[in-house]
């Protein structure tokens, strides 16, 4: 089954919210783990055993275990096949963008499932022009999994280059959006081909409209509420897939109080379905 339709039936069933593991330092010492291997290895796995059975995407950042070096990789693979193993998708958060044979070799690493590190989409970043990310999108629908295209951003720096005008007049986001529904035309219930907008972007005179998910970073603890995402997206609130990291991991280390805190996210966020 493609991947845009594999999200959708998961929304469908185990509800909407993304929770992010992003494992800072600061959050290993709020569970008063040391910022060790061990510290995190044992905050992502029981954050994995209480949500990943409760909610439709788990979003691991990778940078967090990248910074311990090969035994901190070894963890992420952990939490990808425990992920996985529970009935979550995993949508590993690695922002990845290059050209040719570095692209394929990025695209081989996280979406082949002869990898170790297989997730089920990731998020690529497209700046150095759209047609650099093919190889990722094309290996993406060998194997049925997903990608998910950096375009509009809350990041106060992101404005200069992805509202910057192209000599077609259009924004650099617009033109994004526009090769989004060129690659999701036609593919239902939903496109393999999402973008990242962020929660707290404020408005926006773009069109969502291009048959793809939606990730929105920014909802919950940084500042994007359910009402924040019906403005925004309008009638394509119900293709968003919000994202919650820190208003779920924060109820830890208790594993009860991980699962009420992502059932209670998943509840906030049901409406959006009915868009």
């Amino acid at each position: 089954m493609r991947f845009g339709a594999r999200l959708h039936d998961a929304m469908t069933g185990r509800g909407r919210l993304c929770v992010g593991i992003d494992p800072h330092s600061s959050l290993l010492h709020e569970w008063g783990l040391d910022d060790t291997v061990a510290g995190l290895e044992r905050f992502a796995l029981t954050v994995v055993e209480a949500v990943a059975p409760e909610v439709s995407v788990i979003k691991p950042q990778s940078a967090f275990y990248e910074r311990f070096g090969s035994r901190g990789i070894a963890v992420l693979e952990r939490v990808i096949a425990e992920s996985r193993a529970a009935g979550a998708l995993v949508l590993l958060d690695v922002k990845r963008g290059d050209i040719g044979s570095t692209s394929q070799a990025y695209a081989d690493a996280y979406l082949d499932p002869s990898s170790p590190l297989a997730s089920d989409a990731i998020t690529v970043s497209p700046f150095l022009g759209f047609g650099s990310i093919q190889p990722m999108i094309d290996t993406a629908r060998c194997h049925d999994a997903g990608v998910f295209v950096l375009a509009l951003t809350s990041n106060e720096e992101g404005l200069e280059v992805q509202h910057a005008r192209t000599g077609g007049g259009a924004t650099v986001a617009g033109t994004m959006f526009a090769h989004l529904a060129r690659v999701n035309a036609d593919v239902r219930p939903l496109g393999d081909v999402g973008a990242v907008i962020g929660a707290t972007i404020g408005s926006s005179d773009e069109r969502f409209d291009f048959n793809g998910p939606v990730l929105a970073p920014g909802y919950g603890a940084q500042g994007g509420t359910v009402e924040d995402l019906r403005r925004i997206f309008g009638h394509t609130a119900r293709h968003v897939l919000p994202s919650s990291s820190r208003s779920v991991l924060s109820a830890g280390p208790d594993l009860a109080s991980l699962r009420e805190a992502a059932r209670r996210g998943n509840e906030a966020v049901a409406s959006l379905g009915e868009a």
